[in-house]
C-alpha cells in the first residue's frame, strides 16, 4: 500500500488530512511545483486542485494523478 498526497490551496485540501492523506498546501504555482518535487517514492496517488495541476503541468512516469473538479 502507498501514500496518497494532496497538493493545492489550503482551503481546498485541508480536509483530506482527516482521511489520512499527506496534505501539501500550495498557495501559488511555485509552491505547487515545489510540493510536487518533494513527493517521496512511497506516493502512489496525487490529488491536485485545478490550479496546482496547471502549475505542475504534464507529468509522466510518476504517481497516478487526479485533478479535483473546478
Amino acid at each position: 500500500m502507498g501514500t496518497v498526497a494532496v497538493i493545492g490551496e489550503s482551503v481546498r485540501v485541508a480536509g483530506f488530512q482527516l482521511a489520512g492523506a499527506v496534505v501539501l498546501a500550495a498557495e501559488d504555482a511555485e509552491a505547487a511545483r515545489a510540493a510536487w518535487r518533494s513527493l517521496g517514492p512511497d506516493v502512489v496517488l496525487v490529488i491536485l486542485t485545478p490550479e496546482a495541476a496547471a502549475a505542475v503541468g504534464e507529468v509522466s512516469g510518476g504517481p497516478l494523478t487526479v485533478v479535483m473538479p473546478g
